[in-house]
């Protein structure tokens, strides 16, 4: 497994209820309104803060795009089927080939939550890294933020531990994430 997997992944994902895209310009709307709304439940996540405008959302989905397409990393925009209402956005990134291993990074739109849909985003994105040799997903999460941590646990993924001091946060103070897994071998979650 090397970048040319990440640049041979496929550029949208369909599954029951979803289809995942990769990112483009033209989703900063939806970007923009999901993250303003959703602003009391991204407290862990620092890209979020202080929320966007029109231009930042722009900027942020014109950088995505373009990590995709240099092989950085996977991520993928979710949109519900039904509705065409963003659901969230999702990416595989930090890879290391020599494992090979990823790691699964997740933020959901607070007004579509608890109906599941993220849940089978990230089960899409999970299924396609141990479908391009990946061999390991791991999430990282703030040891503050229970819901990402049970929500890592609900896609079947085992607590290994804590990282003190690893990263910082959104305030810039440094912050314990907690290290999370599931491997290719591992059965999927019921």
């Amino acid at each position: 497994m090397d970048v040319s997997d990440l640049k041979g992944a496929p550029p949208q994902l369909a599954t029951a209820r979803l289809d995942l895209v990769w990112p483009r310009a033209a989703h900063a709307a939806a970007v923009c309104e999901s993250v303003n709304s959703s602003l009391g439940e991204l407290r862990f996540v620092a890209w979020a803060q202080p929320g966007f405008d029109d231009d930042a959302a722009r900027r942020f989905c014109e950088a995505d795009a373009e990590r995709v397409a240099a092989g950085d990393c996977l991520i993928y925009f979710a949109f519900e089927r039904e509705s065409g209402r963003f659901v969230g956005n999702l990416d595989l990134h930090h890879f290391d080939f020599r494992v090979p291993r990823c790691q699964i990074g997740y933020v959901g739109d607070a007004r579509m939550a608890r109906r599941g849909l993220m849940r089978e985003a990230a089960l899409a994105l999970v299924d396609l890294a141990f479908g391009l040799g990946v061999e390991r997903v791991e999430a990282w999460c703030d040891l503050r933020n229970t819901r990402s941590i049970q929500f890592a646990q609900g896609l079947g993924m085992q607590y290994e531990g804590v990282l003190r001091g690893i990263e910082r946060d959104a305030e810039g103070a440094l912050c314990d994430q907690v290290l999370l897994a599931r491997l290719k071998g591992d059965a999927p979650p019921g």
